[in-house]
């Protein structure tokens, strides 16, 4: 059953894995390096890599999370 384990994860059940929106792992992708590989059309994902990823100060590299854009005044 190791194989299960480690088999390729689909935006949306990384986006479950997480607890985030779809739109903040494409942010991820984009703009802080998440470990995320492109088959395809389609994104799909290692838990092991995410997890490491995050574990390492990945996703908190993006300090505009869900913030409009220009800020509040």
């Amino acid at each position: 059953m190791a194989d299960v384990q480690d088999r390729w994860l689909s935006v949306e059940e990384i986006c479950q894995h997480l607890g985030v929106s779809s739109d903040t792992v494409y942010r991820w992708i984009d703009r802080s390096d998440m470990p995320a590989h492109k088959m395809g059309r389609k994104w799909k994902f290692k838990r092991d890599q995410v997890d490491a990823w995050v574990e390492a100060g990945g996703a908190a590299g993006d300090s505009r999370e869900e913030a409009p854009e220009g800020g509040a005044k």
